[in-house]
């Protein structure tokens, strides 16, 4: 008994349960097999660990004293880009060279805006002609992609004067400026693989796409439009937003300087008025891309009802937090995704939802993760991303009525857990409002900015519901170490980010993909940064022979529909609806019903999958085929989707509806006013293409490790 040692932490009360976590996370690191106590008890017994310690003791002059991180961005070499897409690091804060990298970086005069504002629409309509007669359509995707890892060297390479301007002209921190340079980099080499992948026998490439984006991501998303239209072979005009020109073009040259033809992409200046219009509404641009407000996609879709939009729009979105998580991880990843960038992404975590105990300042665990929380925040330091001490930087642009409400005004029932305050011209402190009711103005309104509310639930099903009835569904959490609670909740949640025990924003190409649902997104729904975004930018055809698609069995439901309508169709129709049941089938064994992980971390799961839309809605218009409405049937049948019919419909508030034939304009002009989506392409007979009209896309991220320690 005189060995005999009696280990345990001692604390207050009220952080008992903070000291449980700890053992617990002590008792995990014994049971590691590097451990004594493990082998102790293991078949081997302790003369493996003997073993291993005298081995390591022999070789101890043979182990590097040398740091195994060894990047600086002030010195690196950049080689060619690999032709197997691999994500860019971000720079590593924790070496030395680094951190005198950035603060030289930070210290350094921002390039100015080069190129005056047009403002007059004949100018913009001499930008989009250069487009037209760009050559850049009949260049092969081989070279298209080629010229593509060219441009992500390119950027690598610009990561210091990027990063420069985007502190100044952007305020944003460096740890948030610099993951955004990387992804650039990741855009401009995933849609390199993406341009080979197109078949240039059944693919055209849209003439003009102009790319409109927002302030918030001054280089990633600009960048990243831009390279998707050019890797389909589209010739490619910016407008950057005007708080943040100089970024665009800082970017935009490092494209040009890897031979990306000055034809093939522009960048623009205009107005808010004529010319701006002009831009969007020329009949040459066949597709416009917009990252940005609700508001803004309705008002281009008003200037111009057959616009072809691809936007990435707003987010209401919450983290549901139950008894079952560790409120430690839940804390900090709650204000990651509430505060950073100032809360202005349209990612943002803007409510988190409290189930059961955790949301009950009566309770232990209630008490405790508000206290923790209110602490976390208020230990935000405010300010302009040039000084290297802020962590929360500040708002850009002027304030929006939503955001000054959301800051200044409490609404029945609510109050401060942390009261926000202005602090400087652009500097708000972060604000946490508490008792936001189901359907308030909080609980329903994107406000953009640094404030959070809470609100509670006396369950997950009712979390769910509370979560899923903002009408928008672009990313969203849940934090629970409960097994059942996380399938369940994955199940039922109904947004296109899906993040399990980690923060909900900062999406990574390839490894999350971004993009919403509902009223999150205009468009055919394909995710920036996954493996169909790119094929949005040209028109498909089916092959001259469509019984050369790949084919499988059929399910239940398609066989039965091409046996019910076999009797009632001409011959030729039947082969082909035959031939596109059969490419369905297979499409949908190989790639639609799989779930795919290709980056395969063992600390992160990071899962794409496509999910069957509750229903789709057919408009039949006067010059339709009745072939083509059988094949959406059919398609319909494959993935398990209802189709309804119809020659007019009255869409519905983030709705996607399969047009067949011609759309009447009274429809394209109801789906502009409500944010419905209009999918109008060609009916093609190959399911890989066809299948996702009636499917979404959803990213899903879990963390598999609590403290370093991955899951078996």
């Amino acid at each position: 008994t005189e060995n005999l040692v009696l280990y345990t932490p001692v604390v207050h009360a009220e952080d008992f349960d903070a000291a449980v976590s700890y053992l617990v996370r002590r008792l995990e690191e014994n049971a590691g097999q590097e451990n004594y106590l493990y082998a102790m008890f293991s078949a081997d017994g302790p003369a493996s660990y003997v073993d291993r310690f005298r081995a390591s003791v022999r070789e101890r002059d043979t182990v590097a004293d040398t740091p195994r991180r060894t990047q600086d961005r002030a010195t690196e070499v950049l080689g060619a880009f690999p032709d197997a897409f691999r994500n860019e690091p971000d720079t590593d804060p924790s070496l030395p060279a680094n951190r005198d990298w950035a603060r030289r970086a930070v210290a350094a005069a921002p390039a100015a805006v080069g190129k005056p504002e047009l403002t007059d629409p004949a100018a913009v309509d001499a930008v989009i002609g250069t487009a037209e007669r760009s050559q850049w359509r009949e260049t092969l995707p081989a070279e298209r992609a080629r010229l593509l890892r060219g441009a992500a060297r390119s950027l690598a390479a610009a990561r210091t004067e990027l990063l420069t301007v985007m502190v100044h002209e952007a305020g944003k921190t460096v740890a948030e400026a610099d993951p955004e340079i990387s992804e650039a980099v990741d855009f401009a080499a995933y849609y390199a693989d993406r341009a080979e992948e197109l078949d240039p026998t059944r693919f055209t490439p849209a003439r003009v796409v102009v790319v409109t984006p927002p302030w918030n991501f001054p280089v990633a998303i600009p960048l990243g439009g831009c390279l998707a239209g050019l890797a389909a072979g589209a010739a490619v005009v910016i407008k950057p937003a005007p708080q943040v020109r100089a970024c665009a073009e800082v970017g935009i040259a490092a494209l040009l300087r890897a031979g990306i033809p000055v034809d093939a992409l522009q960048l623009v200046h205009t107005d808010e008025g004529a010319a701006g219009q002009r831009l969007i509404t020329h009949p040459a641009v066949e597709r416009v891309v917009l990252t940005g407000a609700s508001e803004t996609a309705a008002l281009f879709r008003s200037w111009r009802p057959d616009l072809p939009l691809i936007a990435e729009t707003s987010g209401k979105n919450a983290l549901v937090i139950t008894p079952a998580a560790d409120p430690d991880l839940a804390v900090a990843d709650l204000l990651r995704s509430a505060f950073g960038h100032a809360g202005q992404k349209c990612s943002a975590a803007s409510l988190a939802i409290l189930v059961g105990a955790i949301g009950d300042p009566r309770s232990r665990i209630g008490r405790r993760f508000r206290r923790q929380l209110v602490d976390a925040v208020r230990t935000l330091r405010v300010g302009h991303g040039s000084d290297l001490t802020t962590t929360m930087g500040p708002l850009v642009g002027e304030l929006s009525p939503k955001l000054e409400r959301a800051l200044t005004t409490l609404e029945d029932g609510e109050s401060w857990l942390v009261e926000p305050r202005q602090v400087g011209p652009a500097e708000w402190t972060p604000g946490v409002r508490a008792g936001v009711a189901p359907g308030s103005w909080f609980h329903l309104t994107e406000c953009f900015g640094p404030v959070l509310g809470l609100m509670t639930a006396g369950s997950l099903d009712e979390a769910i519901e509370l979560q899923n009835a903002t009408g928008y569904g672009l990313t969203g959490g849940l934090h629970s170490l409960d097994a059942d609670e996380i399938d369940h909740w994955s199940e039922r949640v109904e947004v296109g980010n899906a993040y399990l025990n980690r923060h909900i924003t900062g999406a990574i190409v390839q490894r999350q993909s971004f993009g919403g649902w509902k009223g999150s997104v205009v468009g055919p729904g394909a995710k920036p940064g996954g493996p169909n975004y790119v094929a949005q930018f040209g028109t498909w055809t089916d092959p001259s022979d469509p019984s050369s698609l790949a084919a499988a069995p059929l399910g239940r439901a398609a066989a039965d529909l091409l046996a019910s309508v076999a009797s009632s169709i001409p011959a030729e129709d039947l082969a082909w609806l035959r031939a596109a049941a059969g490419s369905d089938a297979a499409a949908w064994r190989d790639e639609f019903a799989v779930e795919h992980d290709p980056t395969g971390l063992a600390a992160e799961a990071n899962v794409f999958r496509y999910r069957p839309l509750p229903s789709v809605r057919v408009v039949v218009g006067d010059d339709a085929a009745a072939r083509d409405v059988l094949r959406v049937r059919l398609a319909g049948a494959c993935a398990g989707v209802d189709v309804v019919e119809g020659p007019d419909v009255e869409p519905g508030p983030g709705e996607r509806l399969r047009v067949v034939g011609s759309a009447p304009e009274a429809l394209r002009r109801a789906a502009a006013e409500v944010g419905a989506s209009l999918v109008d392409a060609p009916v093609l007979a190959d399911g890989r293409r066809e299948l996702l009209s009636v499917l979404r896309e959803q990213a899903i991220s879990v963390t598999r490790h609590r403290f370093g320690h991955v899951e078996a």
